[in-house]
């Protein structure tokens, strides 16, 4: 039977600050409801009943701070979630970026990698995977790793066939991928043009320019100011008429940099630089 833990406001101020200290994870400016839904959902797994424990065990366990990591971040993803968004993609998105000699694309949040495979299924269908240069980044250097094997679990590859096909996929789509007993391995060649590395959209800075820049159902676990910050950096980080990908329930409308893009397609939450 679950017990049920509590923390106060100011002793999950002090666990974000000793994170902050110890590790240089910044989430004093995550949505504070969210956040402490999160930690209570890890003391309640990890058997941790007090604030006290918690920042002892953060303190002197690498492996366990590991553990309070991966579960804290967000790690809900999957391939061509919301067929429209990628449905888009294919209509509005990727004829303009035909123009490019060099395609360049960030997915910021990428998780264990299930948008990045749909992505470059997407160029590869388009023509222009060989020209793309694929950036994925996220908090959490676990789902890096594991984003890197390219596999993904084979129980879910009947709803990511679906979700392929609404999105107007019309090729076999087993053949992108090989069975091996309980996982699905994405194409060797599908996955050749991605670069993984570790990013903080909290901290860290515009490291390329891109033609699109995907963050989809992160900002939603932020707050209004970080969201703000981090809308600059997307838009630093764009090209001129570059195009910028959010999730379904996210919004620039509360930022101030709102009046900067230019809507391209407002139900699948794709936007595009202005000059």
């Amino acid at each position: 039977m679950s017990t049920r833990y509590d923390i106060s406001p100011g002793e999950l101020a002090g666990i974000v600050e000793l994170i902050k200290l110890n590790y240089g994870y910044d989430f004093s400016d995550y949505a504070h409801a969210s956040l402490l839904r999160r930690v209570l959902r890890f003391m309640d797994t990890a058997r941790v009943k007090t604030a006290y424990d918690l920042k002892y065990h953060l303190t002197n366990d690498k492996d366990f701070f590991a553990w309070f990591l991966q579960t804290v971040t967000v790690n809900v993803t999957e391939m061509f979630r919301d067929p429209l968004f990628y449905k888009t993609l294919r209509d509005k998105v990727l004829p303009k970026l035909a123009a490019y000699p060099v395609i360049k694309i960030w997915h910021a949040g990428c998780s264990t990698g299930e948008e990045v495979f749909s992505m470059c299924i997407l160029l590869h269908e388009a023509g222009l995977l060989d020209r793309a240069r694929i950036y994925a980044t996220d908090l959490n250097p676990v789902n890096i790793e594991k984003a890197k094997t390219g596999i993904v679990p084979m129980r879910y590859m009947k709803e990511y066939t679906a979700n392929y096909q609404q999105s107007g996929g019309k090729n076999d789509f087993s053949a992108y991928y090989t069975a091996r007993y309980e996982n699905a391995l994405i194409s060797k060649e599908l996955r050749s043009k991605i670069i993984f590395s570790q990013h903080n959209l909290v901290s860290d800075h515009v490291f390329n320019e891109f033609q699109l820049v995907c963050c989809r159902n992160v900002l939603i676990y932020f707050n209004k100011d970080l969201q703000n910050r981090i809308y600059h950096l997307f838009y630093d980080s764009l090209t001129p008429m570059g195009y910028l990908a959010i999730g379904m329930k996210e919004s620039l409308l509360f930022t101030d940099i709102r009046h900067r893009f230019e809507t391209v397609h407002a139900a699948a939450k794709i936007f595009k630089r202005k000059l």
